[in-house]
């Protein structure tokens, strides 16, 4: 590569992002990471693409929404370019309703995601019975229901960037120098960084496990119980996770809480009780301070630019993201919303 436009430093879901939106504008872009595509928190096995609710819109609402919209269109090229599939599959969502306050509050959502969301989806209750076998526990009968959510295998989405990036001659490599406009997309790790070069704490690393079981749930939704994502994924698994974890002194250690997950996913589930768990997975995610994506230019550090701080959220944040920060960094056009700013987090 005789000149490099873009230099991205963090094979993460961000990172690789990132690249792909720039290259596919015809920028020459450079990936570096000392570990690899997709080994830090982004080679978990949860994928699970899920909106907040549906009320007191912000900015990091809206963005989500134009994101979650997007998600089908970017992985669909994605794939188209490098072959390679992200098990995306926008199938939904299903909470159980614990209590009458809370069918009442769901059922107020109803008219608040027809006014947010417009037809772009739904958000509904139905009784329980009306999914199927594959309804979660629900004590009053009730389920919540939108059309918005989606899921995807977190290491197949890595893959298939890796490869739509390769058609494109933009290679992940494990080092090299920075050349061109530099974008510092490297996790936790990359906001202790950033902390310690700005003398105050923009943000930290949250730990969590997950844990993934042989069960083929078929195309069914996700479902969302008791704090608990359950993602049921095209290769006949069926992922839980995960645990949120502030103080860790190992960061991929797994212990006893992946065999709570499996005994509360077994409650909500029971269609899952006595799989098998073939994987336990724990990673660190980077959480901003303002618990938003971390986004723009790196301060007093021309030619810099930040895009960190997915944490839960990454995967469905990522094509916006992408976009955002294409237009940023090759355009000059700022169109990163208010609270996402790194200045926000100072």
């Amino acid at each position: 590569m005789a000149s490099v436009d873009v230099t991205v430093r963090g094979a993460g879901i961000f990172g690789l992002s990132v690249a792909w939106a720039c290259a596919r504008r015809g920028a020459s872009v450079a990936v570096i990471d000392p570990a690899g595509p997709g080994a830090g928190s982004s080679g978990g096995l949860v994928g699970a693409l899920a909106p907040h609710v549906p009320e007191n819109w912000n900015p990091k609402k809206a963005f989500q929404l134009e994101s979650l919209l997007m998600a089908e269109g970017f992985w669909h090229e994605v794939a188209r370019t490098g072959g390679v599939s992200p098990d995306y599959a926008r199938l939904g969502r299903l909470q159980p309703v614990a209590d009458d306050h809370g069918v009442e509050l769901a059922r107020a959502r109803v008219e608040t995601a027809r006014d947010l969301w417009g037809d772009a989806a739904a958000w509904e209750v139905i009784r329980a019975e009306a999914a199927g076998p594959w309804a979660p526990v629900t004590p009053t009968g009730w389920l919540i229901r939108d059309t918005l959510s989606a899921q995807m295998a977190p290491r197949r989405a890595c893959a298939a960037l890796r490869a739509a990036l390769e058609v494109r001659d933009v290679h992940v490599q494990t080092e090299g120098d920075d050349a061109g406009a530099v974008i510092h997309a490297t996790g936790w790790r990359g906001l202790q960084e950033l902390s310690e070069a700005l003398g105050r704490k923009v943000g930290t690393g949250v730990k969590g496990q997950a844990v993934l079981l042989r069960h083929d749930a078929g195309a069914v939704p996700q479902v969302f119980a008791g704090g608990l994502h359950i993602v049921p994924h095209g290769d006949g698994t069926v992922a839980l996770g995960s645990t949120t974890e502030r103080d860790f002194d190992d960061p991929a250690s797994t212990d006893g809480q992946c065999d709570d997950l499996v005994e509360r996913a077994a409650l909500a589930m029971p269609v899952l009780h006595g799989a098998e768990v073939i994987e336990r997975w724990a990673g660190v995610r980077p959480r901003a301070r303002s618990r938003a994506p971390m986004l723009g230019g790196w301060p007093d550090r021309p030619g810099h630019f930040i895009a960190n701080g997915g944490f839960k959220i990454g995967f469905g944040m990522a094509p916006k993201v992408a976009e955002v920060m294409a237009d940023l960094v090759l355009e000059g056009r700022d169109e990163i919303p208010e609270g996402f700013r790194v200045e926000d987090s100072l």
